[in-house]
């Protein structure tokens, strides 16, 4: 399936893009992850949420969305 990954914050940084389509054929966060760290090595060092329909989700869920958002550390005031 092709997804749409949006990267904010120091993540856009690192990857160079705040947004690009892929194509995924795994399962899980988990396998994405794997599939992102192969194209941007620098991503393995930094700490990152993922969310999924405005979700944030763990490693074990299922990718069911076409659009994921990887999300920076954030302080809340």
């Amino acid at each position: 399936m092709e997804i749409t990954i949006k990267y904010f914050g120091l993540l856009a940084e690192v990857t160079k893009c705040s947004e690009e389509k892929i194509s995924f054929s795994g399962t899980t966060v988990f396998e994405l992850k794997e599939q992102l760290f192969q194209k941007y090595e620098a991503l393995k060092n930094k700490d990152f949420q993922v969310a999924q329909n405005n979700y944030l989700i763990t490693n074990k869920t299922k990718i069911t969305g076409l659009e994921i958002a990887l999300l920076p550390p954030f302080a809340g005031g």
